[in-house]
């Protein structure tokens, strides 16, 4: 599908004005294990140095498995510096956060649709029915 990079940078950029970005592997699971029914969408980013880190690797197996049973739709990103340019620093202490793992929750509105959104989920179950159950975007320059 073309245009899913542009639909992932439309997404966490709404997301985050709508205060329902949540970055951080273990912030990220802290989410998931309280409500997992508000989590919306899963980004996954690792980079070519990280693909060692086997921590990194268990968490994102963890991550993955908890998605797959709660019905969460995930992408990966292979660029986190692409991905840092879109979210940046933590608003409340300005620090780097941790990227590695980004949960998109449900906001408070109702009847809230993100185009973006819908389009990403209809990506995902294009791919699963390719048998690419996490695939792989590349977010756009």
């Amino acid at each position: 599908m073309q245009g899913a990079g542009t639909a992932l940078h439309e997404l966490l950029v709404s997301a985050q004005r709508r205060g329902c970005l949540t970055a951080g592997v273990y912030e990220s699971a802290k989410l998931m294990n309280v409500d997992p029914d508000n989590v919306a969408f899963c980004v996954l980013a690792a980079d070519q140095e990280d693909e060692g880190d086997i921590a990194l690797q268990i968490h994102f197996t963890l991550i993955q498995a908890f998605c797959c049973e709660n019905d969460i739709d995930i992408v990966r990103v292979n660029d986190v510096a692409k991905l840092a340019a879109i979210v940046g620093p933590s608003e409340d202490s300005g620090e780097p956060r941790d990227l590695h793992c980004i949960l998109i929750t449900n906001p408070n509105e109702e009847g809230w649709k993100d185009p973006a959104l819908e389009k990403l989920n209809l990506f995902c179950e294009e791919s699963r029915n390719v048998n690419d159950w996490v695939p792989t975007i590349t977010l756009p320059e």
